[in-house]
């Protein structure tokens, strides 16, 4: 072999070498792919996903499934350019940066944490939007979550106690204490009524000047509590997910507590998936990776798909063949869809043209 063939033979070699080192060079993104999909008519396991205990339930028929979407990469864990390149070239994968799944400066820990806790609240949002629906009564526990050290709740007020009035007056929610507090002059003495292990007691607390302050003058009156919002509901209801987070799932639950608490037959038999966030009021919001989640529904065997109003558009331009979208603003306005298509009868709203 000549000189110049064995250098040109040398030089491919390092850089296919090369090449191949980089194509496994881990980068900063994340693949989306369509994740795992589970109907809350069904079953977890052995057993049902929603159960319902406190009132009558009725048999339920078809499927209302929530999807969800997988993600490999992140922190700590991330993928290699050949994986992202090979993500990019199929339809059903996206690849986006990796601050857009782990916002900078939070651990992973951290934002699986948060996945958790939205679904947490998505539960409760859903149980409150299917009472509502139904026209059973919701009530309002306000809780104190936590007392800021050093402030004038710290020793007073205990994470746990249900705060039911403000200077005797009974309050119905966070607004009603801040407005209580917020009508002191720092210094003042507020008086909480809360529920205490059982009990009902009085506990003064007194104000001090908020340390935020605006053109020069002294800031509101403050006691240094952080509060939230619990639920109280005329039945109890327990939805099994496992480690599945993320608040995305809502409306489908709102859907599958209300079939089952109804006689009305919601899916006619037909396989309906879904996905959006629920406000307690029935109010549906987008959510994200909605390519990935029709894709999921579809490969389940679903032929409609509830789709929130502001991911219409970008459903549309990828929406699987033999799915059917149909636009949702509202737990309500999804109901009456739903009742459109099982009887033949009115209007379905449908996701308009990308």
């Amino acid at each position: 072999m000549s000189r110049r063939a064995a250098t040109l033979v040398v030089a491919s070699c390092l850089i296919l070498l090369l090449g191949l080192a980089a194509a496994l060079m881990p980068v900063p993104y994340v693949a989306l792919r369509p994740g795992p999909t589970s109907d809350t008519l069904g079953k977890l396991g052995k057993a049902p996903l929603i159960q319902i205990t406190g009132a009558p339930t009725y048999p339920t028929d078809g499927h209302l499934n929530f999807v969800t979407v997988a993600y490999q990469g992140g922190p700590g864990n991330r993928i290699d350019l050949f994986t992202a390149l090979r993500g990019w070239l199929d339809p059903d994968v996206a690849i986006v940066p990796e601050e857009t799944i782990f916002p900078k400066n939070v651990s992973t820990k951290k934002v699986e944490q948060e996945n958790t806790q939205e679904m947490s609240d998505s539960q409760e949002s859903a149980t409150a939007a299917a009472m509502n629906e139904l026209h059973r009564p919701v009530t309002v526990a306000v809780l104190v979550d936590s007392v800021q050290k050093g402030l004038p709740s710290d020793g007073k007020l205990r994470p746990g106690d249900q705060i039911t009035a403000i200077d005797g007056k009974p309050i119905k929610d966070i607004s009603g204490v801040t407005a209580g507090v917020g009508a002191h002059k720092p210094g003042d003495t507020v008086t909480f009524t809360v529920k205490r292990d059982g009990k009902e007691t009085q506990v003064p607390v007194k104000t001090v000047v908020s340390p935020d302050k605006t053109g020069g003058k002294a800031g509101k009156a403050i006691v240094g509590v952080i509060l939230k919002e619990k639920y109280q509901f005329p039945v109890t209801v327990k939805i099994s997910v496992g480690d599945i987070g993320g608040p995305s799932a809502g409306l489908m639950f709102s859907l599958g507590i209300y079939d089952k608490l109804t006689p009305e037959d919601v899916t006619g038999g037909r396989f309906i998936a879904g996905t959006g966030t629920i406000t307690p009021e029935g109010q549906v919001g987008p959510i994200g990776g909605i390519q990935q989640k029709m894709v999921a529904a579809r490969k389940a065997g679903a032929t409609i798909f509830l789709t929130p109003a502001q991911n219409c558009a970008d459903a549309v331009a990828a929406k699987p063949k033999g799915l059917r979208l149909v636009r949702v603003d509202t737990m309500h306005g999804a109901l009456q869809a739903l009742t459109a298509i099982r009887t033949g009868q009115g209007g379905v709203p449908a996701c308009p043209a990308a």
